[in-house]
């Protein structure tokens, strides 16, 4: 009995199979299935047997206990913004002495420093959202933090999602950050960018 699940495929019941036979059909996390451990039909995801499988899948659904909080998230910004402005010294300082509009540590012109802020928020949008779309699932900031980028089934996002999850923080840097500010509040600890990418930060 104890190894007696059913699943609902196509809107058909099929089964029964043991708990391992389950975890090798490589199954959708939102699979409905019927656990001998549970009083009835739920997805995969939500049943306690099987985090361990999903975890190890790379699967990291988000709960109310792996959510990340803002102070954590906050400290990967801190991480991250450091490394960017690494980034942009080195690059600014090769390329304006390489083309002689750096003199004496200065720019020269306001063209160019209008350039060099253009360069600097492209970069960090680039930065984080090629990070975020790989295995990693996250920048520097986050690695060092266990932070992760996951979508509502917990898997890795996609580059075009990320791009445009980035992106959406302009929005709340011209709104004096009021976007970040309603990750101390939202029930699913998301920033306005994150909903508008329906994305999650968590823990691992």
């Amino acid at each position: 009995m104890i190894n007696s699940y059913y699943l609902l495929i196509n809107g058909q019941e099929v089964g029964p199979h043991t708990q391992y036979e389950v975890m090798d059909m490589n199954l959708d996390v939102h699979t409905i299935v019927l656990s001998p451990l549970a009083s009835g039909w739920q997805e995969m995801l939500d049943l306690p047997e099987f985090a361990q499988y999903l975890y190890e899948k790379g699967i990291y659904f988000p709960t109310k206990a792996n959510l990340a909080s803002f102070w954590w998230r906050l400290l990967a910004y801190v991480i991250d913004y450091i490394v960017i402005v690494v980034i942009t010294i080195i690059f600014v300082t090769v390329y304006y002495a390489a083309t002689g509009l750096l003199t004496n540590g200065y720019i020269e012109t306001d063209q160019s420093q209008n350039a060099l802020n253009l360069f600097s928020i492209t970069l960090m949008i680039v930065y984080h959202a090629v990070f975020e779309a790989t295995k990693l699932r996250g920048s520097i900031g986050k690695i060092v933090c266990k932070l992760c980028v996951v979508n509502s089934n917990g898997t890795r996002i996609t580059f075009l999602r990320a791009l445009g999850r980035n992106s959406g923080k302009l929005l709340s840097i011209i709104i004096l950050g009021l976007g970040f500010l309603n990750i101390l509040w939202d029930d699913r600890r998301q920033g306005w960018h994150d909903q508008m990418a329906k994305t999650y930060i968590i823990r691992r």
